[in-house]
């Protein structure tokens, strides 16, 4: 996964730790390692959302300062599929840990995590293919 250059040290330091990209088709698959500088990006999870689930709030912690913002920078593509990506960063040397369980806000439904497990009938037939 590729990140403009204002958004690496974010994406070093943990302070980002989704992405909102727009693609023709998935490029990445869930427990995929992608080198970014150093190191290398995890990717913790992927669900398919539509344009009007971007949110200010979403783009923030996207790193971006609003939707609008987040919106111009991902749509320079042809694609029409939007993916919400959850990842970490993975320092050079580091060990990949999984997250535990019980961990704080595991227990609260997001909008988020509804819109994971409401994903298209395609995306659901991609995954089990392993794409």
């Amino acid at each position: 996964m590729v990140f403009t250059k204002r958004l690496r040290e974010g994406v070093r330091r943990g302070r980002i730790r989704c992405s909102v990209r727009i693609w023709k088709r998935l490029r990445v698959k869930v427990g995929g390692r992608y080198p970014m500088d150093e190191g290398h990006i995890v990717v913790d999870s992927i669900a398919s959302i539509r344009k009007s689930d971007i949110t200010d709030e979403l783009a923030r912690e996207s790193g971006f300062t609003s939707g609008e913002d987040l919106l111009e920078t991902a749509s320079h593509g042809g694609g029409d599929n939007v993916y919400l990506i959850r990842f970490h960063y993975l320092a050079p040397g580091a060990w990949d840990v999984q997250p535990k369980k019980g961990a704080v806000g595991e227990n609260r439904r997001t909008l988020l995590q509804r819109i994971r497990t409401s994903t298209s009938p395609a995306l659901r037939r991609d995954r089990k293919k392993g794409l």
